[in-house]
């Protein structure tokens, strides 16, 4: 295989992983549930950027 075909299949998996991390922090500053927005951006990336940017947040529960 090309090493150079490796290193960016490598930066990737790196950005996807990084993007899904700030997609849960994004849906935990809007009260909710981090861990499944962590999964729904694994499948659907970038979109659930979009979707977490645009839904309103959550009233704080007691």
């Amino acid at each position: 295989m090309n090493p150079e075909y490796i290193e960016a299949s490598r930066q990737y998996f790196v950005g996807w992983g990084t993007l899904m991390l700030i997609n849960a922090v994004l849906a935990q500053g809007k009260n909710r549930s981090g861990l499944v927005w962590f999964f729904i951006s694994l499948f659907i990336g970038p979109f659930a950027t979009l979707i977490l940017a645009l839904i309103p947040k959550l009233p704080e529960s007691r």
